[in-house]
């Protein structure tokens, strides 16, 4: 595979991730529910707890009440820090 193919490879389904954490919120229950099971599935059991935290910070309805009580956590902090531990 050539540089660029590798990296278009690489780069291209990171940012479809990271626009499905984007507008998880907006996304049917039982996609979300999918996606997420999915994820489990193949990276493992152990990413369980902290994809339920990442994506419960990004979520519209559950982020707000984190902001309202002065959380000062970065839209894609918790993305970065799934990122590092997968």
């Amino acid at each position: 595979m050539d540089v660029i193919a590798h990296e278009i490879s690489q780069r291209l389904p990171r940012a479809l991730g990271e626009a499905v954490v984007r507008i998880w919120g907006h996304l049917p229950h039982d996609v979300q529910y999918q996606l997420f099971e999915d994820v489990v599935t193949h990276e493992g059991e152990t990413t369980r707890p902290r994809l339920a935290i990442l994506l419960h910070e990004m979520h519209p309805r559950t982020c707000a009440s984190k902001r309202a009580r002065g959380s000062r956590t970065g839209q894609f902090r918790g993305l970065a820090s799934f990122m590092a531990h997968r």
